[in-house]
C-alpha cells in the first residue's frame, strides 16, 4: 500500500515544555475483498509497514474484515452473520497480527449480541502483541438512512459506562464508531474523561438518495470541529471502494487539537497513515482556551430531553409552515 508518514507539527500554545516523546501512531484504509484469507493477508501486511515506520498502534475502519452489510435492510435474524469478542475471527486476525509485528492492532467487528431480536452490536476493540484485549467500546449512536440501515443490523451499545477511555502505548484513548463522530456530545464526555486521543473506526461513502451530494466535506469538517473544541486528537480510518449501493470517500486522516490535518489519504487508494502525536498538544489548547473548565453543565438539562422522531425540531408543525422553538413554544 501507498505509505505517507508526517510528523508533529509545533504546538502553538505551548507555555511549558513538553516532556514526552511523540506517540507514533498508523491507520490503514482499506478496500474490501471477498476473499477473506486473501483481506487478513491484505490488511496484516500493511500493519507490518506501519510496524516497519515504527508506528506503536495500528488503526483499521469499521466492521474491518467484513463486507459493509447496511446498504440494503436485513432480513430476519440479521446476528446470524456476527461473531463472538474473543473467539471470532476478527479477534484472531488482530491478535496475530499484533503478535508478528509487535504492535496493538484496533480493529472493529460485528459482534454477536444473543439477543431476541436478532441484532448485535458494532464493536471496536485494541489487542495487544501478547494477545489481550486491551479495550472494547460498543458503538452508541446507530444511523437509520437510505444505504446505511444499521437499524436493522446493529442494537445501541448500553448506556452505562458507553465511553469509556483507555491507556493504551502511553496515551489517553477512546474509541467510538463511525456514526458517533458526528456527535458533539460524544467528543465531549471523552474529553471530559481525559482522552487525549479519539479514533473512530469508519464506514461511510456515497448518499445512495442524493448521489450528486457529496458529504466528504461536512465529515471532515465536523470531527476536526469537535477535536478543537474538545482538544483531541482525531484519528479516522475509513473504507474505500465499491460495495454494493455504496463507493466509500476514504479520505482517512489524522487531525490535531489545534485542527490541523497532520496526514489525510486519497478518495480512492488504499493507504497507509502514519502521524507523530504531540500528546501535551493537548494541554497547552485548553490551557489558552480552557473549553472544558468554563462550561456550565447547570444549563445544559435540554439535552438530555428525548425528541420526538415523529416531530422532531425544526420540522413544519401545520399547512402555515410554522416550526418550533428550542424550548418547545410555537412561534
Amino acid at each position: 500500500m501507498q505509505l505517507i508518514t508526517a510528523h508533529a507539527l509545533p504546538s502553538l500554545a505551548r507555555e511549558r515544555p513538553s516532556t514526552r516523546p511523540p506517540l507514533r501512531v498508523a491507520l490503514i484504509q482499506h478496500r474490501w475483498r471477498d476473499d477473506a484469507a486473501g483481506l487478513a493477508t491484505h490488511l496484516t501486511d500493511a500493519i507490518g509497514q506501519a510496524a516497519d515506520a515504527d508506528a506503536r498502534i495500528v488503526f483499521l475502519p469499521e466492521i474491518t474484515l467484513s463486507r459493509y452489510p447496511a446498504d440494503v435492510r436485513a432480513g430476519e435474524n440479521p446476528g446470524r452473520t456476527a461473531e463472538d469478542l474473543l473467539t471470532g475471527p476478527t479477534f484472531a486476525f488482530a491478535a496475530a497480527a499484533a503478535a508478528k509485528h509487535g504492535v496493538v492492532v484496533h480493529t472493529s467487528l460485528y459482534e454477536r449480541a444473543d439477543a431476541e431480536d436478532g441484532l448485535g452490536f458494532n464493536t471496536a476493540i485494541a489487542v495487544s502483541p501478547a494477545g489481550d484485549l486491551l479495550a472494547h467500546t460498543r458503538k452508541m449512536h446507530i444511523p437509520v438512512t437510505e444505504g446505511y440501515y444499521e437499524d436493522t443490523y446493529f442494537r445501541p451499545g448500553p448506556p452505562d459506562d458507553a465511553y469509556p477511555v483507555h491507556t493504551i502505548a502511553g496515551a489517553a484513548i477512546g474509541m467510538p464508531t463511525c456514526w458517533d463522530e458526528w456527535f458533539p456530545e460524544v467528543a465531549r464526555l471523552y474529553s471530559l474523561a481525559g482522552a487525549e486521543v479519539i479514533v473512530y473506526p469508519t464506514a461511510i461513502g456515497s448518499e445512495p438518495g442524493f448521489p450528486a451530494f457529496d458529504t466528504q466535506p461536512l465529515w471532515q469538517q465536523v470531527i476536526v470541529g469537535n477535536g478543537i473544541s474538545n482538544g483531541t486528537f482525531m484519528v479516522v480510518p475509513n473504507r474505500t471502494g465499491d460495495e454494493g449501493g455504496l463507493t466509500f470517500y476514504g479520505s482517512s486522516f489524522v487531525s490535531d487539537p489545534y485542527g490541523r490535518i497532520l496526514v489525510q489519504a486519497p478518495r480512492e487508494e488504499e493507504a497507509v497513515l502514519v502521524a507523530d502525536l504531540d500528546l501535551d498538544q493537548r494541554r497547552d489548547w485548553l490551557e489558552l482556551f480552557p473549553f472544558l473548565a468554563t462550561r456550565r453543565p447547570d444549563s445544559y438539562a435540554g439535552l438530555t430531553v428525548p425528541v420526538d422522531r415523529a416531530h422532531p425540531p425544526g420540522a413544519a408543525q401545520s399547512s402555515r409552515g410554522t416550526t418550533p422553538h428550542p424550548q418547545g413554544t410555537t412561534l
